[in-house]
């Protein structure tokens, strides 16, 4: 199984409370997701305050037609510094998703760090290669934006596959 990284760095000119307020709210995921996914939180287990163990249920439109349900589960917490998300079922054969939050001069650094791998085999390396690999980069890169226009006034570097 080949894993593919993602890692996107982004200063954001906010608290570090507030930039946690935020991005530990599940139902804030979808303002940062690009449209054409069509992304709808079904469940969120708890309160809805991000917790270790926390479960996530959303749909999200891969293709015309094409509707995926994910879960999501919430594997460790460390206040205001990190989370980690991994999927439990949905699209992918793997999806271990980390949130890192750094304060510094101004604001705060936030970086995410994807590993994930395509089911299938040789089948999902060239479904990767032809599709899959742009449109992760794609829905960075939307987030990367959504963000910047929310929080910044400048713009920068975008996500970048390994």
């Amino acid at each position: 199984m080949k894993i593919y990284r993602i890692t996107q760095k982004q200063f954001l000119s906010l608290s570090l409370q507030e930039a946690w307020t935020f991005f530990s709210n599940p139902r804030n995921l979808s303002e940062i997701t690009p449209d054409k996914m069509d992304f709808k939180i079904q469940y969120v287990s708890g309160d809805g305050s991000m917790y270790t163990g926390q479960l996530i249920k959303y749909r999200i439109k891969l293709l015309t037609g094409v509707w995926v349900d994910w879960l999501a589960e919430i594997t460790q917490v460390k206040y205001q510094q990190h989370f980690i998300d991994e999927q439990r079922f949905g699209p992918y054969a793997f999806w271990h998703h980390q949130h890192f939050f750094k304060e510094v001069h101004g604001g705060v650094e936030m970086t995410d760090v994807v590993n994930y791998a395509i089911p299938f085999g040789w089948i999902g390396r060239l479904t990767h290669w032809l599709f899959v690999g742009r449109e992760v980069n794609a829905i960075f890169a939307h987030r990367y934006h959504i963000l910047e226009s929310r929080f910044n006034k400048l713009t920068s570097h975008g996500a970048v596959a390994v």
